[in-house]
């Protein structure tokens, strides 16, 4: 039911919204020179690597930097400020959905070297399902780019004090999850998403 329902919600969204997918696509390449769509590898289910897909939000020049983001983050264009803030940049990760890479909710995944740093029972558990466009750290930690934004070191502050938690939430999701919580955390996210605009 929940691969079922992975396929109905994404490729409805896909479709409902292909005319302004097309148009943050357009407007991401008018603004700054680069693709539209921004590729990196993230760890997956049980630990295989793929490429998750979203709108480009940085210079291409200056892409290759830190591998988070705080608000204040001079690599990031102008519409990308925009589209960082209301989380459309995540709308490609449809596709990852599509191609069973990853499921609409679940554990954000990582890039590999922040999946490194936790230990290896937590990475078991947290590979142990399909990553998700969001979740429960998702909901929690939706203005995580200001809270680096106001840290004096960004990247200590996500280790020390962001990833603890978000592995709390992992673990609370992978322990309980069924297509209601699925369901709960889907509508919750729409719902902040709303709030924010």
């Amino acid at each position: 039911m929940k691969r079922a329902l992975d396929i109905a919600v994404s490729a409805a969204t896909l479709v409902i919204l292909s005319p302004v997918l097309i148009l943050v696509a357009f407007l991401v390449r008018l603004d700054s020179p680069g693709p539209a769509i921004f590729r990196q590898v993230r760890v997956g289910h049980q630990g295989t690597q793929f490429t998750i897909l979203k709108f480009r939000t940085m210079y291409v020049a200056e892409s290759g930097g830190p591998e988070i983001t705080a608000r204040s983050d001079s690599r990031v264009t102008r519409i990308g400020k925009h589209l960082r803030r209301t989380k459309v940049d995540e709308l490609p990760q449809l596709i990852n959905v599509l191609r069973g890479e990853m499921s609409l909710v679940g554990p954000r995944p990582e890039v590999p070297s922040y999946m490194a740093l936790y230990t290896p029972p937590q990475r078991a558990l947290i590979l142990s399902v399909k990553p998700g466009v969001t979740d429960l750290a998702a909901l929690e930690f939706r203005n995580e780019e200001e809270l680096l934004a106001a840290a004096i070191d960004p990247h200590e502050t996500y280790v020390q004090d962001v990833m603890p938690r978000k592995y709390e939430l992992y673990k609370q999701y992978v322990d309980h999850h069924n297509v209601r919580m699925d369901i709960v955390i889907l509508w919750r996210t729409a719902a902040a998403l709303v709030r924010r605009r």
